[in-house]
């Protein structure tokens, strides 16, 4: 299968990194100074959603600035002890991309995103986060917003997501979707395309976009 594009927009964890040790230890934390039990917190759908939405979900209203300043800050802080490593293939596949051909959308704040990103040398020319947008990941807002950043028709970009939501954001702007089995079972993942990671696609850059492959 060869999908053609000519934008190609990454979430970030669980797609370009891993950072789930991290996510856990510090939401685990921070639920344990919150005073939110394990019931509450497994009622709640957390992975590829704005902190946010997430701490909206479990605090009173009045407590979500304060609680969501605090898990960004322990997520952050967690960063250089190794709370972050990159994903097989991420490496060489952006470097097989010019960077005005891919964004990093992310549900992480700016500083976060950043600083993760920073801390596995990934620079990416576009960023979308969380700061960046008014609602998040499911509704298609932030890939809209890249393929508008980029100069790109939605119907000519490629999602590349870990996450249901995420994934479901993808294809309700009208983008091609490829999943990635790194964090979820590939048969809970929707979408056109679903390979383990990044090391399972090639791309080929050519005058009218990039030609992605699955590697043989």
């Amino acid at each position: 299968m060869t999908i053609h594009a000519h934008a190609l927009l990454f979430d970030n964890d669980g797609t370009l990194v891993s950072s789930l040790d991290s996510v856990e230890r510090c939401w685990t934390r921070w639920a344990r100074e919150y005073g939110i039990t394990a019931e509450e917190f497994g009622r709640v759908a957390l992975h590829g959603r704005p902190a946010a939405e997430i701490v909206a979900d479990l605090l009173p209203a009045h407590l979500v600035p304060e609680a969501v300043a605090r898990v960004e800050q322990l997520e952050v802080d967690d960063v250089p002890g190794g709370g972050v490593r990159l994903l097989p293939g991420t490496r060489d596949f952006l470097d097989s991309l010019p960077a005005d051909r891919w964004a990093v959308v992310t549900s992480a704040t700016r500083r976060l995103a950043e600083a993760r990103l920073d801390a596995v040398g990934i620079l990416p020319k576009t960023l979308v986060t969380s700061d960046d947008i008014t609602r998040g990941k499911p509704d298609p807002e932030p890939y809209l917003l890249a393929a508008r950043q980029l100069g790109v028709d939605p119907a000519h970009c490629v999602v590349f997501e870990d996450a249901p939501a995420g994934l479901q954001a993808g294809r309700a702007a009208g983008m091609t979707t490829v999943a990635l089995a790194t964090t979820h079972r590939a048969e809970e993942l929707d979408a056109d395309l679903v390979v383990t990671d990044l090391s399972a696609l090639s791309a080929l850059v050519t005058d009218g976009g990039v030609e992605i492959s699955v590697r043989r």
